[in-house]
């Protein structure tokens, strides 16, 4: 489904018949969980699945995988549910914390057994947008992508053996899957359905930007995030490859660059050449979004860069030379004063909190 254009001044509260969806904030991101049936769908008694906040797009749905509450709830609970993995120790929560900007805080992820990954844990914050998923794109959907970590043996090491047996055992959700789905039947597909559905409402927006941006709230920057919003869109280039336009602020351009990092290592990681076997796309890897960028340290697809200081440095010496790098790739000479602009730009991109709170379910 394609993405659709909203009013950036329209109104973003939740229908008050909508009162069993929550809007829960965990680490500053807004996430719409809705339990139960009766989320009224028709124009005029509210919207489901509810508005984005402020500076996003309508969130695209697939059409062979719809959004209900009830497909909400199962996901929220099987993002949380170690018992998904071979050894009950990892679930997708695991690497995908919301206190850690849906990240892990460490350079890679870790998997059972204490197993370390090769790259570091993506956010999935606003990845309802990402036309492709992982940080070389091998995935072309969320449902995609959450199978591969469940399936991957170093991961969770699992397979729908193991996922239908464990979890058909548990009343609770053979009750929600018969709600989500129509039936008891627990399958991997279904599984990641869900777990996809739920991760359609990880979004963050309505940051003190997007107020200062696109509603007209001169107010919520600082002068010095607003030059360095200036410096980011002029200067440093960096609007390039994270997206603003006038009606949403993406912060990614969803496309694969070289900016040299890892080519200090031996060898290099071939990134989105491992996927398009093009050479031109040797060391590659998938533009992240900014948003909530303070929380989902270290950076980079190798977790190598650990804060956003050093993020800014990086760029200013104009990344690693390699053959292959991005031609927007050059030193910026910034002066120190710009540096400090720009990180105070870029801490404007936190979503705003939220006062209601909920409990991780305990079943």
């Amino acid at each position: 489904m394609a993405m659709k254009s909203h009013h950036p001044l329209r109104e973003r509260l939740m229908p008050k018949k909508a009162r069993l969806g929550l809007a829960v904030i965990c680490g500053g991101i807004a996430i719409a969980l809705i339990f139960g049936s009766g989320f009224p769908a028709s124009a005029g008694g509210g919207e489901f699945p509810p508005p984005p906040p402020l500076g996003l797009d309508e969130v695209p749905v697939p059409e062979n995988n719809p959004m209900t509450p009830e497909k909400v709830a199962l996901g929220r609970r099987l993002f949380f549910e170690k018992r998904l993995s071979r050894d009950a120790t990892v679930a997708c929560a695991s690497c995908h914390m919301p206190r850690r900007g849906f990240s892990n805080g460490r350079q890679y992820g870790i998997g059972i057994g204490g197993r370390i990954g090769l790259r570091n844990a993506p956010t999935i914050i606003n990845a309802a947008y990402n036309d492709t998923l992982f940080w070389d794109g091998r995935a072309k959907s969320l449902e995609e992508q959450a199978k591969g970590p469940i399936q991957h043996p170093a991961e969770m090491g699992a397979n729908e053996i193991h996922i239908s047996k464990t979890l058909g055992t548990l009343p609770f959700y053979r009750e929600s899957f018969r709600r989500a789905f129509g039936s008891e039947k627990i399958t991997l597909d279904r599984v990641v359905k869900a777990i996809a559905t739920f991760e359609r409402t990880i979004l963050s927006g309505n940051s003190l930007f997007d107020r200062w941006f696109f509603g007209s709230d001169k107010s919520a920057l600082t002068p010095a995030a607003v030059r360095g919003f200036k410096l980011f869109r002029g200067k440093g280039n960096c609007v390039k490859c994270h997206l603003v336009d006038s009606f949403s602020a993406p912060f990614t351009d969803q496309k694969f660059h070289n900016l040299g990092v890892g080519f200090d290592s031996r060898p290099p990681h071939p990134g989105r050449e491992k996927i398009t076997r093009r050479a031109q796309d040797k060391g590659k890897f998938k533009t992240p979004t900014l948003r909530d960028i303070t929380k989902s340290m270290p950076y980079m697809h190798d977790g190598s860069i650990k804060t956003l200081e050093e993020v800014i440095d990086y760029y200013d010496r104009g990344g690693l030379a390699n053959p292959n790098i991005d031609p927007d790739m050059k030193p910026l000479k910034f002066l120190k004063s710009e540096k400090s602009d720009l990180l105070e730009f870029l801490k404007s991109l936190d979503g705003s909190p939220s006062k209601i709170q909920t409990k991780r379910p305990s079943h």
